[in-house]
């Protein structure tokens, strides 16, 4: 009786947002949770895409919302002004993230929503396990100093204010876009790229396809004669757009992938080796 007490006192939750929707999952319970936002299923940027088809999703826009009646709605700070205003007119408790851009800042935004959902013990335990996740990160790269480009489509370089780039400092990788001049990220020329020659570039797909122009960039000769599979860290992009629990799977995607490069760089040494 205690619990089911406890359980009917919990807050109705609705997400219009892509981040607030996978913090939500990782923190509140199902019955909760009364809508998620229309990327939610959205498998490769939703880390939580497979949970999300357990709930109803939403428009994005007010009227929807309204509906459900909701004690407490999360939106993100690039999700509409009117919608964010209409629903605070209409007297629902509307709570604001921010887009997190460092793991300081995703740990604050899982307490913030640990504390909203009435789960503050779930968004500790999470936030433990960041920190162990990064210790381990931190281990491996303690053996070798690496300069790393993290490139997205069309050339897209993540500048100092991305997550992904706070992830690489924060286990002691160094980000190479400082050397572009490109702080905040920014279109860097395939020419530019590859005279900046950093030990690694970092994308979210070892696909060999191009479906658009964006991604044929990526798999440009040139660059994939300078950044063979050999020089390329692979952290899809589910695991670094929002921050989140899915910080875990990022860093321990990093370890695996720094893992598997250095084990390639020193097969041909072994080979050599072998053959004399």
């Amino acid at each position: 009786m205690i619990a089911a007490a406890r359980a009917s006192d919990l807050p109705r939750i609705a997400s219009i947002n892509a981040c607030t929707d996978q913090l939500l999952l990782a923190l509140a319970d199902p019955e909760q949770i009364l809508g998620l936002g229309p990327y939610s299923r959205d498998t490769a940027r939703s880390w939580g895409a497979a949970d999300a088809h357990r709930y109803p999703r939403l428009s994005g826009e007010a009227e929807d919302v309204l509906v459900l009646k909701p004690d407490v709605v999360v939106a993100g700070s690039f999700t509409k002004l009117a919608t964010r205003t209409l629903l605070k007119e209409q007297g629902l408790r509307l709570v604001t993230f921010d887009v997190a851009h460092s793991l300081d800042e995703v740990k604050a935004q899982l307490r913030q929503m640990g504390e909203l959902t009435g789960h503050p013990d779930r968004a500790a335990a999470l936030n433990a396990r960041i920190d162990a996740a990064a210790a381990r990160t931190r281990q491996l790269v303690a053996r070798g100093q690496y300069s790393v480009l993290s490139i997205s489509r069309r050339g897209w370089v993540s500048g100092s204010r991305s997550l992904i780039s706070s992830l690489l400092a924060e286990v002691g990788l160094s980000n190479a876009a400082g050397e572009l001049g490109l702080k905040y990220g920014g279109f860097a020329s395939l020419e530019a790229i590859i005279s900046l020659r950093p030990d690694f570039i970092l994308v979210s797909n070892d696909s060999e396809f191009a479906e658009d122009e964006g991604r044929a960039f990526l798999l440009h000769p040139a660059l994939e004669r300078f950044y063979p599979p050999s020089k390329r860290l692979v952290v899809p992009e589910r695991m670094t757009v929002c921050g989140g629990p899915m910080v875990v799977d990022a860093l321990d995607r990093l370890v695996a992938e720094l893992e598997r490069v250095e084990r390639t760089a020193s097969a041909p040494a072994r080979s050599a080796i072998t053959t004399r």
